[in-house]
C-alpha cells in the first residue's frame, strides 16, 4: 500500500522509495531541533539568565562553528567515500555520531549552556555530514531524467515526516500531562529523545536496500592509502575545475542564495523570539510550513521538467527574496504565518531542485566527491549567514540590520544562477 502510494509521486523503484526514506529520517532532526524546538528552548532554558541578544549570539555562534567544520572537512570525506566506495558505512557513522547527541539532550539542565552548546555542536556534524552521503547516492538510485522528480518527491517525503514527529511534539509540551509528563520541560526533552529514534529507525532501509555503489579503487587495501588517494583526487578536481565550469557556477550560485535560505531555516526561531513570537506560535507556524509544503515540493518538481530546472528555481528564489523583505517588518504573530506560508511555497523546491540539478552536472563516479563540494555551499550557507546575524546582535543590539544582508544573498545567488548553462553542463557531466 505504501509502496503503490510512493511510486504515484515518482518514487518508482525500491531503491528510490528506500532513498527517500532518509529524507523522512533526517528532516524530524531539521523541524523539532534546528527549527521549531531546541532554539527557543536553548534561549529561555539552556541559557536560562542571558540577556535574550546574548543568548541569540551564543546560538549563532555555535551554529556558525558546527557549520564551518563539516564545510572544511565534507570534501575530504566525499572523496575519500568514492575512492574506497564506502558512502553507506559513512553514512551509518554520522547517523549514529546525531542521533546519540540528539538523545543525549535529555540531560541538559536549566543555566547548563555549555552542555547544550556542545550537543548541538556535534548534532548538527552528524545530520550535515550524513546528507553529503545521502545526496551523492542520489545519481546512483535515479537516471538523469529522473532525478527533479526523485529529489522533489524526497523532499516531500521529509515534510511529511519532520511534520508528522513535529506534530506529536507539539502535542507533548502543549498538553504535558495528557501524555504523562511532569512539565513542559520534560515534554520538550523527550521530544529531542524522540528524534533520536525516529531518525535511526527511518533510515534503516537505506541500508537495507540501495547498494554500495563501487569505488573508484575496488580494492584499497587500507583506509590510510584510501585518504591519501582522497586527497590526491581533491587536488585533481581543483585542476579539472574548468572542465566543469557550468557547475562550478551553480555551486557558487547555491553558496548565495543558500546563505539566505539556511539563514532563514536556523534563525528564524532566535529572530521570531526577539521580535516577540511565543514559542508555540512559531511552533504552529513550522508545522503549517511542514504540511504546506508537501504539495508544492511536488508542484516545483513538476515546474522543472515543464519550464526547466533553472527558470524553476529562479521562481524559488524570487519568493525567498520578497519574504525576506517583508520580514524586516515583522512586529506581529500574523506576519510572522504569513511569511512562514511564503517559505512553505518553495523551500522543498528550491533546493530539491538545487540538488537534482547539481547531481546532472557532476561525473557519475564522483558523485561523493562533487556532492562534498555541493554540501560545501549548504554548509557554508549555514556559517556566514548566523555569522552576519550575530555581527548585528553584537554591533546594533537587534537583527533586523542582518535582514538586508540576507537579501543580498538572494540577489547575488540569482545573477550568479543566471550565468549558468544547463544543457552544457549536464553534456560536458555525461562525456567525461
Amino acid at each position: 500500500m505504501i509502496a503503490r502510494l510512493m511510486a504515484r509521486v515518482g518514487l518508482v523503484t525500491p531503491e528510490q522509495r528506500a532513498w527517500a526514506w532518509y529524507d523522512w529520517a533526517n528532516s524530524a532532526f531539521f523541524t523539532t531541533v534546528v527549527t521549531a524546538v531546541f532554539p527557543g528552548f536553548y534561549a529561555s532554558y539552556a541559557a536560562a539568565g542571558m540577556a535574550p541578544a546574548e543568548a541569540t549570539a551564543r546560538f549563532g555562534l555555535v551554529t556558525t562553528v558546527s557549520m564551518a567544520t563539516i564545510a572544511i572537512s565534507a570534501p575530504v570525506l566525499g572523496a575519500c567515500a568514492d575512492y574506497s566506495g564506502s558512502k553507506k558505512r559513512l553514512l551509518a557513522l554520522f547517523i549514529a555520531i546525531g542521533a546519540t547527541a540528539c538523545a543525549s539532550m535529555v540531560f541538559i539542565g536549566e543555566g547548563d549552556v555549555g552542555l547544550a552548546s556542545l550537543l548541538f555542536f556535534i548534532a548538527n556534524i552528524g545530520v550535515s555530514g550524513s546528507i553529503v552521503f545521502y545526496d551523492s547516492l542520489l545519481p546512483h538510485v535515479a537516471k538523469a531524467e529522473e532525478t527533479d522528480r526523485v529529489s522533489s518527491a524526497g523532499y516531500a517525503m521529509g515534510y511529511i515526516g519532520g511534520g508528522l514527529l513535529l506534530l506529536i511534539n507539539l502535542a507533548w509540551i502543549l498538553q504535558p500531562a495528557m501524555f504523562g509528563f511532569s512539565g513542559t520541560v520534560p515534554a520538550i526533552k523527550a521530544s529531542f529523545f524522540a528524534v533520536a529514534v525516529w531518525w535511526a529507525v527511518f533510515s534503516l532501509p537505506i541500508f537495507r536496500t540501495v547498494k554500495e555503489p563501487h569505488g573508484r579503487a575496488r580494492h584499497a587495501g587500507k583506509s590510510s592509502i584510501a585518504i591519501v588517494a582522497a586527497f590526491s583526487r581533491l587536488a585533481t578536481t581543483f585542476k579539472e575545475v574548468r572542465k566543469y565550469r557550468n557547475a562550478f557556477l551553480l555551486f557558487i550560485a547555491m553558496l548565495l542564495y543558500q546563505d539566505g535560505i539556511q539563514t532563514i531555516i536556523r534563525m528564524a526561531g532566535v529572530y521570531g523570539a526577539e521580535v516577540g513570537v511565543a514559542q508555540t506560535s512559531q511552533i504552529a507556524a513550522f508545522v503549517m510550513v511542514q504540511f504546506l509544503g508537501i504539495p508544492f515540493s511536488f508542484l516545483f518538481g513538476s515546474l522543472g521538467v515543464r519550464i526547466g530546472t533553472k527558470r524553476a528555481i529562479f521562481i524559488a528564489i524570487s519568493v525567498y527574496a520578497l519574504a525576506t523583505l517583508l520580514a524586516y517588518f515583522m512586529t506581529t504573530v500574523t506576519h510572522f504565518f504569513i511569511l512562514a506560508a511564503m517559505i512553505a511555497t518553495v523551500q522543498g523546491g528550491a533546493q530539491a531542485l538545487s540538488r537534482a540539478l547539481f547531481s546532472r552536472m557532476v561525473p557519475a563516479d564522483r558523485t561523493s566527491e562533487f556532492f562534498g563540494f555541493f554540501a560545501v555551499a549548504e554548509r557554508f550557507a549555514t556559517v556566514l549567514g548566523p555569522l552576519v546575524f550575530t555581527a548585528s546582535v553584537m554591533l546594533t543590539g537587534n537583527s533586523h540590520a542582518a535582514i538586508i544582508a540576507i537579501l543580498g544573498f538572494f540577489v547575488a545567488g540569482a545573477w550568479v544562477l543566471s550565468l549558468v548553462d544547463e544543457e552544457a553542463g549536464i553534456r560536458a557531466a555525461q562525456e567525461s
